[in-house]
């Protein structure tokens, strides 16, 4: 089963966010709660962790990226 990861609401106000760096590629093994990426919104960089144990299947949006909260960043082909 695809388990989509996607960006959180972190906060009242907080809209958006953009992807500072992923820390697991394409490919990589994660486990419920590894940290995936680094987000940053406009009050502070945020860790995205993984909600479910897999493989990453596929990043949707890369470093650099800004899109709005609840966008599916990445992928998970759960185990």
């Amino acid at each position: 089963m695809t388990i989509k990861v996607n960006l959180p609401k972190s906060g009242m106000g907080i809209e958006e966010g953009t992807v500072v760096r992923w820390l697991k590629s394409v490919g990589d093994s994660v486990v419920r709660g590894d940290l995936l990426a680094e987000v940053e919104t406009a009050k502070a960089v945020q860790e995205i962790e993984a909600p479910a144990s897999g493989v990453l299947l596929r990043i949707l949006v890369g470093a650099g990226e800004t899109v709005p909260v609840n966008s599916a960043l990445a992928e998970i082909e759960s185990a």
